[in-house]
C-alpha cells in the first residue's frame, strides 16, 4: 500500500480570502516503510506575506519571488501523489487549500476520502490529551529538536514517524497471527517476500560431523532420524 505523509504551508488559515500555499512537502511510505522518495517545493504565493506567516515559517517574500505559482506545479504534484492514501494533520486544511489550488487551475480535486487524518487519529487513541505534532513528538519520544520553524518537509518527515507510533509502531504489520484487514484499513494484504537468493549456510563440515556423531548415539527413535 502506497501513502503520502503530507503537509503544507499557507500564508494564512483560509484560500477564500486570499491566502495561499506557500512550501508544499511529502515523505512516502510502501507498506508502511519510508521508500526514501519525497517531494518538496516552495511556491510564489503571488501575494504580500504577512507578517505573521513569515514568524511561523521563517520564509519571507523575497525567498518566495523567484519560485514557481503553483500553476506550474499543480500536475507535476498531482502526479506525484497519483492515487496514494494521504495521511495528514488536519487533513480538511491542507485539503482545503490544495482543493482551491487545484480548481483554479482547472485540475481534478483531491477527495477527502483519500485523506487519513492523523489528528483524529490522536484524538481517538488519547481522547483529552494534546495531539499536536509537538505534543505527540513528545508522547513517543520522537526528536523534533530541528522544528524550530514549521517547515512542510521536515513537518512530513517527522509525522511520518508519528503516524507509524500512532498505528502501532515502526513495523505495524508484523503480526504472530492471520486474520482479515482491521476495520480502520491501517492492517495490509502485504506479505514478505521470498529472498532472490538463499542465504549461504553458516554450518561448517566439522559441525555437521559432529552432529551427525550425536545423533546416531541416540538410535533409530532420534527425532533427527525420524524426520530426516
Amino acid at each position: 500500500m502506497r501513502e503520502i505523509v503530507l503537509d503544507t504551508e499557507t500564508t494564512g488559515l483560509d484560500p477564500f480570502t486570499g491566502d495561499r500555499i506557500v512550501e508544499i512537502g511529502g515523505v512516502e511510505l510502501l507498506n508502511h516503510m519510508p521508500t526514501g522518495r519525497t517531494y518538496h517545493q516552495y511556491i510564489n504565493p503571488e501575494r504580500n506575506m504577512p507578517k505573521e506567516a513569515f514568524d511561523v515559517h521563517g520564509i519571507s517574500e523575497e525567498f518566495l519571488r523567484d519560485k514557481p505559482v503553483f500553476a506550474s506545479i499543480g500536475q507535476e504534484f498531482l502526479d506525484f501523489v497519483g492515487d496514494a492514501r494521504l495521511v495528514i494533520h488536519n487533513a480538511s486544511f491542507d485539503m482545503k487549500f490544495l482543493n482551491y489550488e487545484l480548481k483554479r487551475m482547472g485540475l481534478p480535486e483531491l477527495p477527502m476520502t483519500q485523506a487519513l487524518d492523523s489528528l483524529a487519529i490522536a484524538r481517538r487513541r488519547f481522547p483529552g490529551s494534546p495531539a499536536s505534532l509537538d505534543a505527540l513528538c513528545r508522547r513517543f519520544g520522537i526528536d523534533n529538536s530541528s522544528r524550530t520553524k514549521h517547515g512542510a518537509l521536515l513537518d512530513s518527515e517527522i509525522l511520518a514517524d508519528v503516524y507509524l507510533e500512532l498505528i502501532g509502531g515502526r513495523q505495524p504489520d508484523l503480526v504472530l497471527t492471520t486474520g482479515p484487514a482491521r476495520k480502520d484499513g491501517i492492517a495490509t494484504d502485504w506479505r514478505p517476500r521470498p529472498r532472490p537468493v538463499p542465504l549461504a549456510p553458516r554450518l561448517t563440515e566439522g559441525e555437521a560431523a559432529a552432529h551427525a556423531a550425536f545423533v546416531a548415539k541416540l538410535g533409530d527413535g532420534a527425532i533427527w532420524r525420524k524426520r530426516g
